[in-house]
């Protein structure tokens, strides 16, 4: 399998329902260092996985949705929690959302992760 790697970051703001999360109940500002990885099991006709700076497009774009908002106030999150898991599965919605409407072929899986701190993180990762 190849892997294509970008890497980018978001800030946000949110607030988590649910004793569990303590004081992460309350309103409190993230910021995510985002990994976005492209795979396919084969090359196109000139040797990539898909053009980097289309990915690079692609992963900028779909977490300008996010970036500097209130993760509370956006429609993704009124049904569920904006935990880590929960935000890094809605950035695979919204990124295999745009390879299909793009028409970009080869790509088999995406994996998304996001690090809250450097000992820190949660991904997921499906087929597309």
């Amino acid at each position: 399998m190849y892997t294509v790697g970008i890497r980018d970051h978001i800030m946000i703001a949110h607030s988590l329902k649910g004793e569990t999360f303590g004081p992460a109940q309350k309103l409190h500002g993230c910021t995510y260092t985002v990994d976005v990885e492209f795979q396919g099991e084969q090359l196109d006709k000139d040797g990539i996985v898909i053009d980097i700076a289309l990915a690079t497009d692609f992963v900028h774009e779909t977490l300008a949705q996010f970036n500097y908002k209130n993760l509370d106030e956006l429609s993704d999150f009124t049904q569920q929690n904006s935990t880590t898991e929960c935000v890094a599965k809605t950035i695979f919605d919204k990124i295999k959302e745009k390879l299909k409407k793009e028409k970009i072929k080869g790509i088999n899986s995406l994996k998304i992760t996001l690090h809250e701190s450097l000992a820190a993180w949660a991904s997921y990762e499906a087929n597309c």
